[in-house]
């Protein structure tokens, strides 16, 4: 992946904060390399095998794509992404929602510059400095003081699959004002063939401010060989939630990595999640959440699905800081694995330094009940059906984790099951 570190002309060379910002994520990703087995964060998950793999990263082309044809089952404020380019978004926002280019933003509005890189740290995280280096297309989304957005936004980013490994490189950054609540979903698929190789990168920024909510819901559904890497970095504010659910069950190998910042008091965080995957997939789901101020609270329910010779990957950390007192936290992983060769690998942590705080781990992985398939077949119920309805049920309550019924139904049925309603 060395050829992605050289010089490449991008939008905002003229100006030198901006070359000199993606010149240390070339520094960075170049000093820190690709995780391998002995680095502590990917001991479960290694990324090495992009090492075979010379991927391309171009920037032009922003006229070659049309908006693809995706399709929601919902109403949405919808901005569009075509291999790795901003393509477009609806035009008719409400008043109190801004949504710029990115790279707009950082040339045209005061201030958005010194949010870019203020939560998401390229000397900690690799793919974050190969996501600085390649800096050029994203969102900045705006949500003004007190607005309450009646309908979500969508983030669609699709792929059409070219005749080489491209990198398609995405960098967002969200405001939530004070009071305001907002729906942001995030889609990513793609058109051709299932065995397609490619990689999408992506890191968000979202502050949440005091007393506003943000309910952040992602679908990911990559081609069989693609990689996906994901870091999404949060920061609340007091008496402020951020509300998450990502479902994963696309690409050759997948991260979503989510770290939350509860600053101030009483700031609240739910990171929920599924997965469910076959072949010889990894799915890689790695949360921190960090209560740094008093009567904060957070918990995590992810559940996965693993068949085949598939692994599953969760790594979850609370810390509580000594001042945040009178905290909770609490964090649960399961996962049912359909098969001999399926793999599971759970690294729960809690780092506690306060007193007078409510804290909570588990795990647990198990297989499809025997005499609940066998009673199901015993009705005259073909095995194949049986074991979806057993694992329908299964999935049924970290499904329920999105409040929005329209956005739980979509999921359900992109799970590729009749979960009920």
């Amino acid at each position: 992946m060395n050829t992605l570190l050289s010089d490449i002309k991008l939008v905002g060379d003229e100006l030198p904060w901006l070359k000199e910002y993606r010149a240390a994520g070339r520094r960075e990703f170049a000093r820190q390399g690709i995780p391998t087995a002995k680095t502590e964060a990917w001991k479960y998950t290694k990324p090495n095998r992009f090492l075979s793999t010379d991927f391309v990263f171009d920037p032009r082309g922003n006229n070659k794509f049309t908006v693809p044809a995706v399709n929601l089952p919902f109403a949405a404020h919808k901005l569009y992404f075509e291999n790795g380019v901003f393509l477009s978004c609806d035009d008719d926002l409400p008043s109190g929602v801004e949504i710029l280019p990115l790279i707009e933003a950082l040339m045209f509005r005061p201030g958005v510059k010194n949010k870019l890189g203020a939560l998401a740290d390229m000397t900690k995280y690799p793919f974050a400095a190969l996501n600085a280096a390649c800096l050029n297309e994203g969102a900045y989304i705006h949500i003004k003081a007190g607005t309450r957005l009646e309908k979500p936004l969508a983030l669609i980013s699709h792929v059409t699959v070219v005749d080489r490994a491209e990198l398609y490189n995405l960098h967002h950054i969200v405001e939530i004002d004070e009071n305001a609540t907002a729906e942001v979903v995030e889609y990513y698929g793609y058109t051709g063939a299932p065995k397609s190789s490619y990689l999408v990168n992506i890191v968000n920024e979202i502050t949440v401010a005091a007393g506003a909510s943000l309910r952040h819901y992602k679908f990911q559904d990559e081609a069989f060989k693609a990689g996906h890497l994901a870091l999404n970095t949060v920061k609340v504010a007091a008496g402020g939630l951020y509300k998450s659910f990502c479902l994963q069950k696309g690409a050759d190998l997948a991260r979503n990595e989510t770290q939350v910042c509860l600053a101030e008091e009483n700031a609240a965080a739910e990171v929920d999640a599924a997965y469910k995957m076959n072949g010889w997939a990894t799915i890689d789901t790695t949360t921190d959440i960090e209560h740094l101020k008093s009567g904060t609270t957070s918990s995590q329910l992810i559940k996965g699905v693993v068949g085949g010779q598939a692994k599953g990957v969760f790594q979850g950390k609370i810390h509580i800081a000594p001042d945040a007192v009178k905290t909770e936290g609490y964090q649960l992983h399961k996962a049912m694995l359909l098969s001999d060769e399926a793999e599971i690998d759970v690294k729960p942590e809690l780092e506690i330094f306060a007193d007078d705080v409510k804290c909570s781990h588990g795990a647990a992985c198990g297989r499809l009940d025997a005499e609940q398939l066998f009673y199901l077949r015993s009705r005259g119920i073909p095995k194949i059906e049986a074991e979806q309805m057993l694992i329908n049920a299964y999935l049924n309550d970290v499904m329920a984790k999105v409040d929005n019924e329209n956005i739980r139904s979509w999921i359900k049925l992109s799970l590729g099951s009749n979960l009920p309603a």
